[in-house]
């Protein structure tokens, strides 16, 4: 195994390639036992380093989409639609588990942040 810290963005999204191409590995498994050790390391470093404000769903979309690098419109994507999109950011429509379920995965923000009411 060839795991090292993680100690700067750029080791950061080294790691993130490796997990995404590791996901989905046996527990148990050589791969499977770097997957999991990789995702502590990138855990803990995001959490040292890019933390998640506390605040509700929305405030945590307004955070991604500026500091994160994410979009509006990759929001949208997430959505199905610009206009649900808007609709969320400007507090009109709640999101819902489904949606809830594909910004976490997609965007790797905790879903109990984003379920708050």
């Amino acid at each position: 195994m060839d795991i090292r810290p993680i100690r700067t963005d750029a080791d950061l999204t080294e790691a993130l390639q490796e997990i995404d191409r590791l996901w989905g590995a046996p527990v148990g498994t050589p791969e499977g036992d770097k997957l999991d050790v990789l995702a502590t390391l990138a855990e803990a470093y995001e959490r040292a380093h890019h933390p998640v404000p506390e605040g509700d769903p929305v405030e945590i979309l307004h955070f991604a989409i500026g500091e994160m690098g994410r979009s509006q419109a990759e929001l949208a994507e997430l959505l199905g639609s610009r206009p649900h999109a808007s609709e969320i950011l400007n507090r009109k429509r709640p999101l819902s588990l489904e949606q809830i379920r594909r910004i976490a995965e997609a965007w790797r923000l905790p879903i109990a942040a984003l379920a708050k009411p």
